[in-house]
């Protein structure tokens, strides 16, 4: 077990678990192997930092972002699949301008 002024790590992943890292050479940080397991990120992986406005720093895998905006307007047109029919139309406008000869 460790301590910092604000921080004490004793090995478990427990939520809030907090990490001391090191910014190296050219900005860059190393996730811990723990917390790379636990959130099943992969190199090469796109992250998201937000910063906050009292200065603390959010880092969360993109994937995350977009899955939890997904459907996030699904109240507007209940029970209407509003990319299918999208498509559908692009497909019925591209089919047009073919017979049109554009």
């Amino acid at each position: 077990m460790w301590h910092n002024r604000r921080m004490t790590h004793n090995g478990s992943e427990a939520p809030g678990t907090q990490y001391t890292l090191l910014l190296g050479e050219r900005g860059r940080v190393v996730l811990p192997a723990a917390v790379r397991k636990r959130l099943d990120l992969h190199p090469g992986e796109r992250l998201v930092l937000a910063l906050e406005p009292d200065g603390t720093m959010r880092l969360s895998p993109l994937r995350r972002q977009v899955e939890a905006l997904q459907g996030a307007y699904r109240h507007l047109a209940p029970g209407q699949n509003l990319a299918g029919q999208l498509i559908a139309e692009r497909r019925r406008e591209a089919a047009r301008e073919d017979r049109e000869g554009r």
